[in-house]
C-alpha cells in the first residue's frame, strides 16, 4: 500500500520568502529608519504607491520608519508656473524671497500631503508635519564656498539644531512621521522666517538626532558609481573615510547626499544607503533581503566586521 503523497501548495513560494525574511525582521524588529523620498519615486504613480506599501510594511513589521521629503520636481513646475526661473548652485536651489513661499506652499500643501494620503490608505498611519513645527528643525542662513567665495543663495539654511520630541512621541504612539524639508530660522529678530534645507541634510540630521539604525537615501541612480562616466560598477560598501576621499570628485547633486550619509555614520547612525528608487520596493529588497541594491555607508570601527553588518546594502546616490 503506498504511502499519500503531500500536496503541492502553489502558495510555498510565499511562505518561503516570509521565512527567508525572518532574521532580518529579527535584527531590525523596535530600530527607527529615516528614509529620504525623492528623485523618480516621487512623480510615478506605481512608484509612489510601492513606496507607501514598502513603509506601511516597515512599520507592520516592527521597524520605526520616519520619512523625510523634498520635492525637486514639483517645486521646478510650480516655479515655472509663477515665472521664477530655477537655478542651483553648489547643488542647492537658489531660494529667493519669492521663491521661498512656493517652496513652502509645495512641500508642505502638495507633496506631503499626497504622500501622507498614500500612507494612510492602509490605515491612520500617518502624520505630516514640517521642520518648523514644534522647532523640530532650526536653521540658519547657509552660504556655500564656490571657488573659493562665500555665494548668497538666499533662504536656503543650515541646520544648527534638531528637536525630535515631536516625532518621538508620534512614532510612540505607532504613527508615521512624514517631514517636509523646512525649518524655522534661529535668529529670533526673523520672526516667522524660514529655510529651505536641503531634504537629503535633513534627512541625515533627523538620523542622527533620533540614533536611528538605518538612513536609507532614495535617488535615480543605482548607487555610487565605482569610475562614472567611464564604468557603471557600484560601490557595494565603503567606510566613513573611504566616502570622505571620494567627496571632491562627485557630481554637485550627489554631494548633499553623500555628505548626508558621511554625517549620519559620523554621528551614531549604523548604517547609511543610497538606493535606487527606480526600483519597485527596493527599500523592502535593501532591508529583508543579502541582496542589497544600492551603496552602504558604515562607520570606520565597522570596516572589518562580518557578513552580518554587511548584509542588505549595495550601490550608490
Amino acid at each position: 500500500m503506498s504511502t499519500p503523497t503531500a500536496r503541492k501548495h502553489t502558495a510555498l513560494p510565499k511562505a518561503q520568502t516570509l521565512i527567508e525574511a525572518l532574521p532580518w525582521l529579527t535584527r531590525h524588529r523596535g530600530k527607527t529608519v529615516v528614509i529620504k523620498f525623492g528623485g523618480n519615486a516621487m512623480v510615478d504613480e506605481a512608484l509612489k504607491a510601492a513606496f507607501a506599501q514598502d513603509v506601511v510594511f516597515l512599520h507592520h513589521a516592527g521597524l520605526r520608519p520616519v520619512v523625510v521629503h523634498g520635492g525637486g520636481p514639483q517645486i521646478s513646475k510650480a516655479l515655472d508656473r509663477h515665472g521664477i526661473v530655477s537655478e542651483f548652485k553648489a547643488g542647492l536651489r537658489v531660494t529667493t524671497e519669492e521663491a521661498m513661499d512656493v517652496v513652502r506652499m509645495v512641500l508642505a500643501g502638495q507633496v506631503q500631503r499626497e504622500l501622507v494620503g498614500l500612507l494612510n490608505q492602509h490605515g491612520p498611519l500617518a502624520v505630516g508635519l514640517t521642520g518648523e513645527d514644534a522647532h523640530t528643525i532650526t536653521a540658519t542662513k547657509h552660504q556655500p564656498r564656490i571657488e573659493g567665495e562665500l555665494v548668497d543663495i538666499g533662504r536656503v539654511g543650515e541646520i544648527t539644531e534638531v528637536d525630535t520630541g515631536v516625532i518621538e512621541a508620534l512614532v510612540a504612539d505607532g504613527r508615521i512621521p512624514v517631514v517636509s524639508s523646512i525649518a524655522r530660522s534661529q535668529d529670533p529678530e526673523e520672526g516667522g522666517h524660514v529655510y529651505n534645507v536641503n531634504a537629503d541634510t535633513a534627512a541625515a540630521a533627523l538620523a542622527a538626532a533620533l540614533d536611528a539604525e538605518t538612513l536609507m537615501v532614495l535617488t535615480d541612480v543605482e548607487g555610487l558609481y565605482e569610475d562614472w562616466p567611464n564604468s557603471d560598477e557600484v560601490i557595494s560598501r565603503l567606510t566613513a573615510t573611504e566616502l570622505e576621499k571620494l567627496l571632491p570628485e562627485l557630481a554637485s547633486g550627489m554631494v548633499p547626499k553623500m555628505e548626508g550619509c558621511l554625517h549620519a555614520v559620523r554621528n551614531g547612525v549604523e548604517t547609511a544607503r543610497v538606493i535606487d528608487g527606480r526600483v519597485q520596493h527596493s527599500i523592502l529588497l535593501e532591508i529583508f533581503t543579502d541582496e542589497g541594491i544600492g551603496t552602504m555607508v558604515v562607520p570606520d570601527h565597522d570596516e572589518n566586521t562580518g557578513t552580518d553588518e554587511s548584509t542588505g546594502t549595495e550601490g550608490e546616490s
